[in-house]
């Protein structure tokens, strides 16, 4: 089994004075994961640890540098799925400083998915870092809400895949939703077979995009299924956005590991930044376009 990380900063376009940005984020969020993997932690701890950075990478629509909503304050999803089937998500939370941590601890309890105050009350009683709901707004966000300006490099979601070398994979998501959302919208983020999915016998995937699109083709599953008769991932996840746009109206993007360790995938926004690592590479690769 090859040990192998693979992460996405969402589906979205990434101008010119943000490549560099979107690199460096998505390879320290690779290398975060990977270093877990070293020590000998889980998939899970991999894919937590991972997305961590996103999240606090302003960088990104997670945590720290999340969209703003229609009241201008943040709220954010997160899940987390293992290959076994457990899995738990958070949604529509505030004050919450690293959502991807606190879904990992709901699978930890019971498979579930906690909402607005009540995810928010079990964050505190699990010692997650908690902050006022003010400290999340990101000035640029807030610059760009403020005066209502267009924003084109907001993507809808981070997330990660991972295979450890007990074969076991994990796939995780973390959002700030979509620009302006009505308080309260839960997107595909938080869905398992829509934004996320695992299956050791198969392959994990994590989505990105427009969510009132992938939800209804349940996306992750979808592309999870394309990975039947030994298909590359690449394969899958390019048949996936074509199922996708074949459907529906919107823009997506996938990340893919199958369980033998090989990476995939795609997407139809302008860009995707990607980074992925294994076990036979030398150093981490990293891209913004394909």
């Amino acid at each position: 089994m090859i040990p192998t990380i693979i992460v996405h900063g969402g589906a979205k376009t990434i101008t010119d004075d943000k490549v560099a940005a979107n690199h460096a984020g998505c390879t320290a969020a690779a290398e975060a994961g990977w270093a877990v993997l070293l020590g000998g932690g889980t998939a899970s701890e991999a894919v937590e640890a991972a997305i961590r950075i996103l999240e606090a990478d302003q960088t990104f629509n997670a945590g720290l540098g999340a969209t703003l909503n229609s009241d201008g304050e943040v709220e954010l999803d997160a899940a987390i799925m293992e290959g076994s089937l457990c899995w738990g998500a958070i949604a529509a939370v505030q004050g919450v400083r690293h959502p991807i941590s606190v879904a990992r601890k709901i699978m930890d309890d019971k498979p579930r998915l906690l909402v607005a105050r009540g995810g928010e009350r079990f964050a505190v009683d699990c010692g997650a870092e908690m902050c006022k709901k003010e400290n999340l707004i990101a000035e640029e966000q807030w610059e760009q809400w403020k005066e209502d300006q267009e924003v084109i490099d907001r993507p809808n979601t981070v997330g990660c895949v991972v295979l450890d070398g007990s074969g076991v994979l994990a796939a995780g998501t973390s959002t700030g939703g979509t620009t302006k959302q009505q308080s309260g919208r839960v997107g595909d983020t938080a869905l398992v077979g829509c934004g996320l999915y695992a299956d050791n016998k198969i392959g994990g995937c994590s989505t990105t995009g427009d969510g009132e699109s992938i939800i209804p083709v349940v996306l992750a599953k979808t592309a999870i299924d394309f990975l039947a008769g030994d298909r590359h991932p690449d394969e899958a996840a390019q048949m996936a956005i074509d199922a996708l746009v074949s459907k529906v109206k919107g823009e997506a993007g996938c990340i893919l590991i199958d369980d033998q360790g090989r990476v995939g995938w795609a997407y139809n926004s302008q860009h995707m930044a990607v980074a992925y690592m294994n076990a036979e590479m030398d150093k981490i690769a990293a891209f913004t376009k394909k």
